[in-house]
């Protein structure tokens, strides 16, 4: 096996990712930056009107998008929704499990449904879709790329009123450690990021409920999602072909105790 010299490039020419949660904050940039770096992207959320607006951006950009209406907390919709990505776009080679949910109560006072949806978008979903696509992947003997946003959260609970969001987040992190195990001899890579703090519509949310708490960090400020552009595309470029299992923190130092 041979490498270029250096062994990095950013080139998604001829790669199908699936993009959950895109209609807005994270997902939103990550199909942008996805595109813009080649590959055909099927953006996949509840809002239908803003998928069209971004699919609409992206193609004036250049770019390949297919708007799927998707609710990841709804079990038989998961499976189609690689289907559906896969007969417009081809066969889903990246995947990014973005789409999560606050909790935004204490533990003694959440109502069952509102227990079990948490659970559904924020780690049973990710574990469905996964394996769609692994196993699409694993009958067409090819590698693919999987994504999973966790969240600092998962390693650091500041004890606001998230314990299940940090919980299911946590689950994220050992889900990908499992996984990569799983798959690693059919060359499927499975990492995920953990950010922080990051401006995005669920942080406007956290910021109505408990004010400007960037105030608390180091740096005193949010982060900006193009600020994960890097570490999205190294996990799903050549770059990290050997790189399977991990995850990269990426909070700005408000982790920092």
């Amino acid at each position: 096996m041979t490498f270029p010299l250096p062994n990095v490039s950013t080139d998604l020419t001829g790669q199908t990712a699936l993009v959950t949660g895109a209609s807005s904050g994270l997902g939103r940039r990550f199909a942008q930056v996805l595109a813009a770096c080649g590959a055909k992207v099927a953006i996949a959320a509840r809002r239908a009107d803003r998928l069209e607006t971004l699919a609409a951006e992206i193609r004036n950009a250049g770019g390949v998008a297919e708007p799927i209406e998707l609710d990841v907390a709804d079990d038989a919709a998961l499976e189609p929704a690689v289907a559906k990505a896969e007969a417009a776009l081809g066969l889903v080679t990246i995947l990014v499990n973005n789409a999560g949910i606050p909790d935004a109560q204490r533990a003694h006072k959440m109502p069952l449904e509102l227990i079990n949806r948490v659970i559904d978008v924020n780690l049973r979903a990710p574990y469905v879709l996964s394996c769609a696509v692994a196993r699409r992947l694993i009958e067409e003997k090819q590698p693919g790329r999987i994504v999973n946003i966790a969240s600092i959260a998962a390693f650091d609970y500041a004890g606001n009123g998230a314990a299940l969001y940090s919980i299911t987040k946590a689950g994220v992190i050992r889900m990908t450690e499992a996984l990569a195990v799983e798959w690693s001899r059919f060359n499927i890579n499975v990492n995920a990021i953990a950010p922080g703090a990051f401006s995005s519509e669920m942080m406007d949310g956290m910021l109505e409920r408990m004010g400007d708490i960037s105030q608390h960090f180091p740096r005193k400020r949010l982060g900006d999602p193009a600020q994960m552009d890097s570490t999205l595309l190294y996990f799903v470029s050549p770059a990290s072909e050997c790189v399977t299992g991990t995850y990269v923190k990426i909070d700005d130092g408000q982790g920092s105790r």
